[in-house]
């Protein structure tokens, strides 16, 4: 799951819970030699096809947005310096609390049709914010504690003015960081309400759209897609970035964005040379190390991961529509019931996970703020942490009411053994692995996990959409080093606010849903930080939410792992980089060949 408000940053090309992949299918036998008038074309691995080709509805990290789309602003992944995208320059008033885009010239969307000022007033005005339409990106677009809109109108040909009622700190980045979606393709669906009252354009623009029919303005379009196996894009000719020669980019013609859900998968067609990059697993890297001139290829590694992982239990006690409990009352005392939380933390040997599942390429996690961002607070500053103490997590839990059976099994104060089910995305062998230790550790603590695999995107709208679930093993990809990205996770009404997600645009409410005071403080923290324009304040303050966080464990983070991808050494330009990852500058990329 991404809540990355850039997604066209390349980190890792395909990050954790962004792309990856490959079904075998077809593609094994396109080696990456070409003939020299043949397309040139990059190969890369998804472990899960798209779960939508709507932006503002995506929830999956696995998408093709960020080949298709080009933002205002792009942020510089070596500098984190925000430059020129499809706007040319931009202005901000003294205050902070304005800024006045000027687009470029010329500009078009992939099917030649101009891309204008109102193209932006329509995105931001009748999508982003618009309260008819669920998505998490209007989370972040929230000003103040009044969660007020920033204000986007016209102000001439090629300008537009953002503005918002009080200071907002990450105002800028994100004005300009959500991509620009066409009106003359999408108002229609907007503005026209089908039979139940919502707007068509939430049925629009699914995966059974024909691809060619997408629209975007990003350095590629859609050619084809077959279901399960790959998705081809080609280059956009309407593209609006050329070379100092006037020649214009990007220069790789096709890119193949191969679908397989198995990682082991993955590094077989990897090493049989059908793939041209690779997130590598760290089972794998130890093979691929020693292989790299042989195999012409180079292993990059940008450092710690900027993602999280963790294990989250489902602490909504709301009711479905039909009256039904999402979580079986019992388990929902359970799962409510904090030390019971902090048991389990104590109870997952995390040392052992990151020394035989990661090769002891990782430390342990322990804040959903990446350790690069100025605003992590560190266990040495002071924040909560968690080591494997059985012992403990048997005292917390005798405290809390549980007793042990004759057979060493835990059963609550009514008798009921403590048993859950844990979703696990299916495909990827460490979050297999993961899944496993976890069993195997509880099991210490007499409590029994039954691990369920699924899908990706079957994942996904089963946290999102159905709510009926109990534990899940996930992550989200990284926002980078401003936290404010996360704020549609921590948001109390946050589309991505899993372990107590409130009812959603489009829905009825939900019976029973109550939101903790823990809960609004961290809420009212990122508020409050957002508002703050001192860093040294804003870094008080997101400290203190991660006080909160490390205290009441929404999210038990696991392991930070290492990130390496491997990328072929027949693809020129490459400027790797910890944020940006090996394709941030694709569109000046080349394949030898």
């Amino acid at each position: 799951m991404n809540h990355s408000i850039f997604p066209w940053r390349w980190h890792r090309w395909v990050a954790r819970f962004a792309v990856s992949v490959f079904a075998i299918a077809g593609l094994v036998a396109c080696s990456p030699a070409q003939s020299s008038d043949a397309p040139s074309r990059l190969v890369v691995p998804t472990p899960s096809g798209p779960g939508t080709f709507n932006y503002p509805l995506n929830q999956s990290a696995y998408s093709v947005f960020g080949y298709i789309y080009s933002p205002l602003f792009e942020e510089h992944p070596i500098t984190g310096e925000l430059e020129p995208g499809l706007a040319e320059s931009w202005t901000v008033s003294p205050d902070g609390q304005t800024i006045v885009v000027t687009l470029r010239e010329g500009l078009k969307w992939s099917d030649g049709e101009p891309l204008t000022v109102d193209d932006v007033i329509f995105t931001y005005n009748e999508i982003y914010l618009n309260d008819n339409i669920p998505t998490s990106f209007k989370d972040i677009l929230r000003v103040g504690s009044d969660r007020a809109f920033p204000t986007v109108k016209k102000i001439g040909d090629r300008q537009v003015e953002f503005s918002v009622p009080e200071p907002f700190a990450p105002f800028l980045r994100y004005a300009g960081g959500l991509p620009i979606l066409p009106a003359h393709v999408l108002a229609e669906s907007v503005r026209t309400l089908d039979a139940d009252g919502n707007p068509k354009f939430l049925t629009t623009w699914g995966t059974d759209t024909d691809p060619q029919k997408i629209v975007g303005s990003g350095m590629y379009r859609m050619q084809s897609y077959t279901s399960n196996q790959r998705v081809i894009l080609e280059r956009n000719p309407h593209y609006w970035r050329k070379d100092d020669r006037g020649n214009p980019q990007p220069y790789i013609d096709r890119i193949v964005w191969q679908i397989i859900e198995s990682t082991d998968t993955q590094l077989l067609n990897f090493r049989s040379g059908s793939l041209d990059s690779l997130d590598v697993q760290p089972e794998a890297f130890p093979l691929l190390k020693p292989e790299e001139e042989r195999g012409q290829y180079t292993i990059y590694s940008p450092g710690p991961d900027t993602g999280t992982v963790f294990l989250s239990f489902n602490l909504n006690r709301g009711k479905n529509a039909r009256g039904e409990p999402f979580v079986e009352p019992y388990k929902s005392e359970w799962f409510n019931n904090l030390a019971f939380r902090q048991a389990i933390y104590h109870g997952i040997n995390r040392e052992v996970m990151k020394n035989n599942i990661f090769m002891g390429l990782g430390e342990l996690q322990h804040s959903p703020i990446p350790v690069q961002s100025p605003f992590y607070l560190s266990p040495e500053e002071g924040l909560k942490t968690y080591d494997h103490d059985p012992e403990k997590a048997r005292e917390l839990l005798l405290g809390a009411g549980f007793t042990y059976d004759e057979n060493g099994k835990l059963r609550d104060a009514d008798g009921n053994p403590v048993r859950f089910t844990l979703l696990v995305s299916s495909g990827r062998k460490v979050r297999e692995q993961m899944a496993t230790q976890i069993d195997r550790d509880l099991a210490e603590l007499g409590i029994e996990v039954d691990t369920l695999f699924l899908s990706f995107n079957t994942y996904v709208d089963r946290l999102s959409k159905s709510r009926d679930w109990d534990a899940y093993l996930g992550g989200f990809t990284g926002g980078g080093v401003e936290p404010h990205g996360g704020y549609n996770i921590w948001s109390v009404e946050g589309r991505l606010h899993t372990f107590n997600q409130g009812p959603q645009p489009g829905e009825d409410g939900i019976e029973g849903w109550t939101v903790s005071d823990w809960e609004r403080q961290i809420d009212e923290l990122y508020v409050r930080a957002s508002q703050e324009l001192d860093e040294k304040k804003r870094k008080e303050l997101y400290g203190q939410a991660q006080q909160i966080i490390a205290e009441n464990l929404p999210f038990m983070y696991m392991v930070n792992p290492l990130s390496f991808e491997a990328i072929r050494d027949r693809v020129e330009g490459i400027e790797y980089t910890p944020l940006g990852g090996g394709f941030w500058n694709l569109y000046e990329l080349e394949i030898k060949e």
